[in-house]
């Protein structure tokens, strides 16, 4: 498959009074036309950063990219001039943010912002712009797209308003779109209609997605490999499968086992002891390490490298050292797992 994106050795920091956050630290991945890569991790791990860095949204000062590639389609965007971004920018990378409601401009009718885009990128005149407008909300699923041009966001549902933002971000036919936890403030029944129409679209376009959440129960119906992310770094990366029937960071355990599963019988989820490291002062080793209850005396000593684990899925633990204790997830863990993964089983048969 082709590749689209490369990251490589991406650094992003903000400095603060108390000193340098240290947000994203050495970030590797890369993305095939086509393909969707879910980034998963507790608040505050780095996944809106990392994204937000391959648009050039940092705002600087007080953040920038310290070091690092950011290859799309060969070109690196950290060298980029703004000039040349703002070409790139909703024309060939878009971003759906969290929250609709912030993403609109409320004194805009609904009509103008879609067509904003279309105009600066497209080169169309109103006349054209109007006419793709009108399909670009049928194709998103709202009704009566001639008359809900003319209202304003606050007119709109919460579901609506997301379908907007969906339409927003694919008025020009990007290749790279970036979802960044884009029905958090949606219920569940909403949820599922956002995430089959953006399954559905991409199909249709073959664009590119990488998709933000901490919900591990929608990565399994929306991607098709996982990167965990824990104090600015990505911990472990794979496919679904991977990740969810093969799992090997003790970080990645923790958070399978606390996600609620329907066919368990326990009532107490797993939850993971402490909280995350303060990245003004990053900790020596495994950031892991003081909330791993498997931690070896290397870990606070040592950062572990990236292991192979097969040609899709890698690991930065020293469990997967040669030396290392031959370990399994503790039972409460293995149970959640087992739950998660006759659940994402049953979302993949559902919608094949």
């Amino acid at each position: 498959m082709e590749k689209l994106l490369e990251v490589k050795n991406m650094h992003v920091s903000f400095d603060t009074y108390g000193g340098e956050v240290k947000a994203v630290r050495g970030v590797n991945f890369d993305l095939n036309r086509g393909e969707t890569l879910a980034i998963v991790g507790e608040s505050g791990s780095g996944k809106s950063v990392t994204t937000k860095a391959l648009m050039r949204l940092i705002p600087h000062p007080p953040g920038r990219i310290k070091e690092g590639e950011i290859l799309f389609e060969g070109r690196d965007l950290v060298k980029a001039s703004e000039k040349q971004m703002q070409k790139i920018r909703g024309k060939e990378i878009s971003m759906i943010f969290q929250d609709p409601m912030t993403s609109l401009n409320p004194t805009m009718k609904v009509g103008n912002q879609i067509m904003e885009g279309l105009i600066k990128h497209q080169r169309m005149n109103r006349g054209q712009a109007k006419k793709r407008c009108i399909e670009l909300l049928e194709l998103v699923g709202i009704p009566d797209p001639e008359n809900r041009i003319k209202q304003y966001p606050h007119q709109f549902s919460g579901g609506m308003r997301q379908r907007v933002v969906v339409a927003i971000a694919l008025a020009c036919n990007p290749k790279l779109l970036i979802a960044d936890e884009p029905t958090t403030a949606l219920d569940v029944t909403i949820q599922a209609q956002i995430l089959e129409l953006m399954k559905d679209i991409q199909k249709k376009t073959d664009s590119a997605t990488i998709f933000i959440t901490h919900d591990l129960g929608v990565v399994a119906n929306v991607a098709d490999r996982v990167a965990v992310m824990y104090a600015g770094k990505i911990v472990e990366i794979g496919t679904v499968d991977d990740i969810f029937y093969n799992p090997k960071h003790p970080y990645t355990w923790g958070l399978l086992g606390s996600m609620p599963s329907l066919d368990s019988a326990d009532e107490e989820l797993y939850a993971i002891p402490g909280s995350p490291p303060d990245l003004l002062d990053p900790p020596k080793g495994d950031a892991f390490a003081a909330r791993n209850e498997f931690a070896m005396k290397i870990d606070f000593e040592q950062e572990p490298p990236m292991f192979k684990i097969s040609d899709t899925h890698y690991a930065a633990t020293w469990l997967l050292h040669e030396d290392a204790p031959d370990l399994d997830p503790p039972e409460v863990i293995k149970k959640r797992m087992q739950g998660m993964a006759k659940s994402s089983s049953s979302v993949k048969g559902e919608h094949l």
